[in-house]
């Protein structure tokens, strides 16, 4: 007995480590994981293949949790809950802690980074953004997460007026010398912007680092900023709705409805949704995209 548990042990600790080499390439929710588990030929105790159903149960199971580091855990945002009162209340000290862990993280694998996402088709996501913006363009676009660049060169590309804004200060200078255009450096949770200045704000796999708690108040930020009728574009991954630190940087998954909740709050109308990448069943679809106007 004690032979048999040592080796249920040691396997769970096997996939532990397995989870958190995906989590640090960039593979956040449990269907991305699985797909790569299955890529690579980890397969469950019972030699089975995993799901995203069986490994969302595994991510979420005592055994997981007891062998990652109490610095992994995280608070649940409950669902349909009050984004106003999430929790578990980070304290100021806490939040200035989680984005310097997260900003220190991608400026350690800028290079790494941009090497990654590239070649990354997001040109449903650019389609889903321009088509709801109103009016004649150019545009006056904000690319909230920016990165090195890759979304404001595009948006350069076709004439659009386009700053862009990251905490990463590598990013900053990636993107600067990469698109040409102005790009600010500043921390999400603290950020000064324009008021009715922008057509739209594109936030492709951004947001999703903002702790639930803050959302209401970022969110407002962006509304402010955004013309009458102004649009703005989120591209998350999505999951069962919890956030934490893992793999130094901080992360939220959202359910849908979750997520429509805090941005209804925040006074946006939904213009529509979608689950990427596009040609797949849901469950192999981990990252919801939505768009949405100022009513």
């Amino acid at each position: 007995m004690a032979q048999r548990r040592q080796e249920i042990e040691a396997f769970v600790r096997h996939l532990v480590g397995e989870v958190e080499a995906a989590e640090a390439a960039g593979m956040t929710a449990p269907e991305a994981i699985a797909d790569h588990f299955n890529a690579k030929g980890v397969t469950t105790r019972k030699g089975r293949r995993w799901t995203g159903a069986t490994m969302a149960k595994f991510l979420t199971s005592p055994g997981a949790n007891r062998y990652r580091s109490d610095e992994k855990a995280g608070p649940t945002v409950k669902k349909g809950g009050n984004p106003d009162k999430p929790s578990k209340v980070l304290d100021k000290a806490h939040l200035r802690r989680i984005s310097a862990i997260t900003i220190g993280h991608y400026d350690r694998v800028a290079e790494d980074y941009w090497d990654g996402t590239r070649e990354h088709d997001v040109s449903q996501n650019y389609a889903a953004f321009l088509s709801a913006i109103e009016g004649n363009h150019p545009f006056s676009i904000l690319d909230l997460g920016c990165g090195p660049g890759r979304d404001l060169q595009h948006f350069r590309s076709l004439g659009h007026d386009v700053t862009g804004l990251d905490g990463s200060r590598e990013f900053v200078t990636m993107a600067r010398s990469y698109s040409g255009c102005d790009v600010l450096h500043q921390d999400f949770l603290a950020m000064v912007l324009p008021e009715s200045h922008f057509d739209g704000v594109f936030a492709n796999a951004s947001l999703f680092h903002v702790p639930s708690q803050e959302l209401p108040r970022v969110l407002l930020k962006l509304s402010t900023t955004l013309k009458s009728r102004g649009v703005l574009f989120c591209s998350n991954p999505r999951g069962n709705n919890e956030e934490r630190l893992c793999d130094d940087r901080y992360s939220c998954f959202l359910d849908l409805d979750t997520w429509r909740h805090y941005v209804n709050a925040a006074g946006f109308i939904e213009v529509q949704h979608y689950f990427r990448p596009p040609g797949l069943p849901c469950n192999q679809q981990p990252w919801l995209a939505t768009v949405w106007r100022i009513g």
